[in-house]
This record gives structure tokens, sequence and C-alpha cells, in this order.
């Protein structure tokens, strides 16, 4: 029996629950989380520094999100009114225990989740999520003025750049080095100096390795093997768990991802609706682990889309009810499945991206 572990955003919700936050709270604040989120890439891509993974972007951003107001309060209630479901994932969250267990794997703060959860009626206890309690800190005056004015400088900068390939600090130009030197002063020297700053040391997002780890502790409470899972996800906070997935053979899906999630799966799948997910699970719950392989070896091809993949599929088991919803799907919005390899990574990359950018909306696609 296949398992389903699966990101929150990107394959279920359309938001960005932190960029929406700063955006909605912070002046400029958008373009704040866009600059962080970028040195979160430089970080934890490039430069893999120690001790840091993808997705502490949500522990960075905190004590700045308090100096402009932000409470436990405040965050559920933002989380639940903004909360954006992508098309079929309700239905799919509704129907997949009916297939499967099912696991959400989220970077994102538990208030969002928590509201997802009580939208959808997916089991909170079956959901992995970074915890906070912004109540418990104490932001001096002085403090929040401080934080206020770095805020502000951390948006007149640029946006952190390097070259194709870079691999270290000497591969970027000199003004991209002297941001990345700003940034690390700011976050690991004047911040934890602050009475706030043992934020940064208290929350561990879910993100990167913690990731991989949630899907292995999910294991233990199914008693499945990482061949039978099936993992969704499209960021480069889930490039540990497709990576760990893809190894042992189990099905690592790209969903609408950017370059990061690419790189790490085998499959890519492009959508406007959740259910073409819905649609792969019921196909492995028929056929088993390898009908992925099994669906292309049919077909003969590396790539399907819209009619000709979803006219497979049936051929191969998969219901009306799972597919004729995707039938009425045309564009881009129509479901592509891409088996990813060596030939044609940088065009799924493309295309991937594309999609990801109009399904999610420009500012939120182009966060890694």
């Amino acid at each position: 029996m296949p398992q389903l572990n699966i990101d929150c955003e990107g394959p279920i919700t359309q938001n960005d629950n932190a960029y929406e936050l700063c955006e909605a709270m912070m002046p400029d604040g958008g373009n704040f989380f866009a600059r962080v989120s970028r040195y979160d890439d430089y970080l934890a891509d490039i430069e893999k520094r120690q001790g840091y993974k993808a997705g502490d972007t949500l522990k960075l951003v905190l004590p700045f999100l308090m100096a402009y107001g932000a409470t436990n309060e405040k965050i559920e209630e933002f989380s639940e009114k903004t909360l954006m479901l992508l098309p079929g994932a309700g239905d799919m969250l509704s129907r997949i225990a009916g297939l499967m267990p099912a696991f959400i794997i989220s970077t994102s703060y538990c208030p969002y989740l928590q509201a997802l959860c009580r939208v959808t009626g997916f089991p909170a206890d079956n959901v992995y999520c970074t915890s906070i309690d912004l109540d418990r800190y104490k932001l001096t005056e002085q403090e929040q003025k401080r934080l206020e004015r770095l805020a502000s400088e951390i948006v007149g900068q640029g946006l952190l750049d390097w070259p194709e390939g870079a691999k270290d600090i000497r591969d970027l130009s000199n003004k991209n080095q002297a941001l990345v030197s700003r940034m690390d002063n700011i976050f690991w020297k004047e911040i934890p100096r602050m009475g706030i700053g043992r934020i940064l040391s208290d929350i561990n997002p879910v993100g990167g390795p913690e990731k991989a780890k949630a899907v292995e502790d999910s294991l233990k409470r199914t008693g499945l093997t990482l061949s039978e899972v099936l993992y969704v996800g499209d960021s480069i906070t889930d490039v540990q768990a497709l990576e760990l997935v893809k190894n042992a053979q189990g099905v690592a899906v790209s969903f609408n991802g950017n370059r990061y999630a690419i790189k790490a799966a085998r499959w890519a799948c492009m959508c406007g609706s959740t259910g073409i997910i819905h649609a792969i699970a019921r196909l492995l719950t028929l056929n088993g682990m390898d009908a992925v392989d099994g669906l292309m070896g049919y077909m003969g091809i590396e790539q399907a889309r819209g009619a000709e993949l979803l006219d497979a599929l049936a051929s191969m088991g998969v219901e009306p009810a799972y597919l004729d919803p995707l039938r009425r799907l045309s564009g881009e919005d129509a479901p592509g499945l891409f088996l990813i390899n060596s030939s044609n990574i940088f065009d799924v990359i493309k295309y991937s991206e594309y999609v990801r950018k109009n399904v999610r909306g420009l500012s939120v696609g182009d966060l890694g």
C-alpha cells in the first residue's frame, strides 16, 4: 500500500503564508520577505552553510513581524481569513483517506496548517509544521525601533543574485558578496545580541532535512517503507525529502515546482488543479508503485499532457470520477507529467516555473 506525504503551500494551497504575513503587516513587506528568502536560498543551496537549512526564512522574519505587531492571535486570524485552496485540493484531502495514509509536511507556521485542517477536515495529527509561540517573547521599544530600521535597510538593498553554477561566495560579484556580508551581520550578530534574538535559536522550521525526518517519522506510524511513499513537493524546502524518496525507488513528484524541486524529483507534474495528484495516487493503489513508470512505458514517451495523459490514466483503470474534472482544464492549467532526465531538465524547469507563476502568482511563484 502506498502512502502520501505532501507539502502544503503549492500542492494544496496557493498561499505563501509567511510572505503574505510580511506583506500585510510590514511596510513593503513583500519585498522584505523576497530579500530574506533569497538570502535563505543562497545559504542553503550555494554556500550550504553548516547549521542552516532551507526554510529557515520562517524564523528569520519572526522578530520583524513582532516589531510590526504580530501575535499568535493575529497570525491565526490572518491565516484563516486568507487561506486559498488550489482547485481540487479540498476534494483530494477529503477523499485521500479512502485510498492511503496521508500526511502533510509543511514548513509553514502551525496556525496556518490548523486553519487548513479546520476548513478541510484533514486530521491535525497527520500534519508536520513549524511550531511558534510569539506570546512567549517580549520586545522592548528600543528593539522594536531597531528592527524597523533594519527592515527598511533590507528593503532598500538589491535582490541577492548569483551566476548559474555558483558554488561559494567567491563566485558572486563584489556587490552581492557585500549583501551577503551585511545580511550575515544583521541575522547572526545584531539580532542575536537583542533579547528577541532568542527566537532565532528557539524556532526550528520544518524545512530541508526536517521534512525528510518527517517522512521517516510518518513511516514509523504506518509501518510502510520509503519505496511505498508518494512524495509531492514544489520548492527548495522539499529537496531532501524528494531525494530521500527518489533514491529509495518511491514516487518523488515535483508539483508546479521551481528549479530546486525539479532537480531533486524523478517526476515533474504541472497542473492548475491538485486533482492530478489524486489521480496519480489512485493509479498507484490500482497498479503498484511502478505504475507511473508503467504509464509512460504504455505510451512509449517521457512526457504527456492534457487528454493524452488522462486517456492513458483511464486505460490503466483510473475511474472517470478522478479524471472528468481534469478534462475541463485547458491551456497551462491542463495536467502534464514529465519524466525528468539530463536531456530535458532545463526545458522542464522553464515550463514548470512558468506554470508555477501562472497558478500561484508572480510574486509567490518567484520565491525559492
